[in-house]
């Protein structure tokens, strides 16, 4: 088989390098892709992932067997349907049922008509009539961009003046564009975040291990919010019978409801999920693999990826099984991110038993240099969270990281 992975980042870097170890696959493409996956034999593509007619040129000229899509920012501007419509295979869900993570409000909808438990929520297109529902409200609470912005358009507002210069941020400054001229305003949950993704198609539900990803830019989740500094999997201290709730109640709903929604979803449903002391309840959906969920969730895959994506794709039922082992992984980014970043840092280079992931990094494949704000993200495994976080460290440590930043508490929270 040959495989067009469409996206740059250290998501489908997991994806595109899981595919690629499958025998049955003799070439992965990558488009755009990025310099250090050429490292793993990943073969990058110089398409940009909005230029949809040269993609689908591409994908009929070197006969890919079937296409998938990283990002959401392709998704949403309808590559599915474009890829379809030229009779090509192509795993993602459609631009209508990939609204799931491309409108706030959308999500809402569909959670409220199939009673999946979630925030209580109003959406707001005026400043003023938003503004009065915080004060009467009052704080904690958490301020919402409607739109994408990519991972940082929330806002847990834990005083009333942050969520007042949240909302003036994205309604008035436009911080996040059009994403912010609508804003939904959400009650403040308390309990231990995770991530639970799941392949689906239409009704069918096949939900993946559990991963918890850490959103704050600096140690004991301070900073502000990026998009995303680690994550790892198991996690230990949400229970089974939790995660078993979350399937049925939040997972095979959201996909039924699609269903009846006249929006079917057909791709990787991602349920951001809080565990409250009434049971899980749904933070946010994306309509794709999260970063960086996905460099921890893949390799304890034990299945083949690559089979069960074309088994899902042809319409047969797919095998999942799972490592019983850890993974960690650490994002480094650029000092500053996520604000203003230096850039053209050189990459140091990794001997030790680590996995590198390249995201926002530029040259040759022997001299990356940084480019972006999340560079590259280091992961490990063993049979516990403990033993692989201490390889990632351990790696971190016998190499130079001037002008980049890592959090040093991804996996903590297991312990607690």
């Amino acid at each position: 088989m040959r495989v067009l992975i469409i996206g740059s980042g250290g998501r489908e870097h997991a994806i595109a390098k899981k595919i690629l170890s499958s025998p049955k696959v003799s070439d992965v493409f990558c488009a755009m892709g990025n310099p250090g996956m050429e490292k793993d034999g990943i073969q990058t593509v110089a398409i940009q992932e909005d230029n949809h007619s040269e993609l689908i040129k591409f994908a009929k000229d070197q006969q890919i067997s079937w296409t998938f899509v990283g990002p959401e920012v392709p998704l949403l501007n309808g590559i599915v349907d474009d890829f379809q419509a030229a009779n090509l295979k192509i795993f993602g869900p459609n631009k209508k049922a990939a609204m799931i993570e491309g409108s706030k409000e959308f999500a809402k909808e569909i959670m409220v008509n199939n009673q999946i438990p979630t925030a209580d929520y109003q959406a707001f297109t005026n400043y003023e009539e938003a503004v009065s529902y915080v004060k009467e409200k009052g704080a904690p609470i958490v301020i919402k961009a409607d739109g994408l912005a990519a991972g940082k358009g929330v806002t847990v507002a834990m005083t009333l003046d942050e969520a007042l210069a949240a909302l003036k941020e994205m309604m008035t400054d436009l911080k996040f564009g059009a994403s912010g001229s609508k804003v939904v305003v959400e009650e403040f949950l308390e309990g231990e975040e995770f991530s639970l993704l799941a392949f689906v198609r239409n009704e069918e539900v096949y939900p993946m291990v559990i991963s918890q990803d850490h959103k704050r830019a600096y140690d004991q989740d301070k900073g502000p919010n990026t998009g995303g500094m680690g994550a790892y999997s198991p996690v230990p201290q949400i229970s089974e019978a939790t995660v078993q709730q979350a399937i049925e109640k939040v997972l095979y709903p959201a996909a039924i409801g699609m269903v009846k929604n006249d929006t079917p979803f057909t791709g990787i449903l991602y349920a951001g999920l809080i565990a409250t002391g009434a049971g899980p309840k749904v933070i946010e959906f994306n309509a794709r693999f999260g970063d960086p969920e996905t460099q921890v969730v893949l390799p304890r895959m034990e299945s083949d990826l690559t089979i069960v994506l074309d088994d899902l794709i042809n319409g047969k039922k797919p095998q999942l099984n799972w490592k019983e082992n850890a993974a960690v992984g650490v994002v480094i980014a650029a000092e500053g991110y996520p604000g203003s970043y230096k850039k053209d840092i050189p990459i140091p280079n990794f001997t030790e038993d680590v996995t590198v992931y390249y995201a926002g990094v530029a040259g040759e494949k022997d001299q990356l240099k940084s480019s972006g704000g999340r560079v590259f993200l280091i992961e490990a495994e063993a049979a516990t969270i403990q033993e692989a976080q201490t390889k990632v460290y351990q790696a971190l440590k016998s190499v130079d990281t001037t002008d980049f930043f890592y959090r040093n508490d991804i996996g903590d929270k297991s312990k607690q």
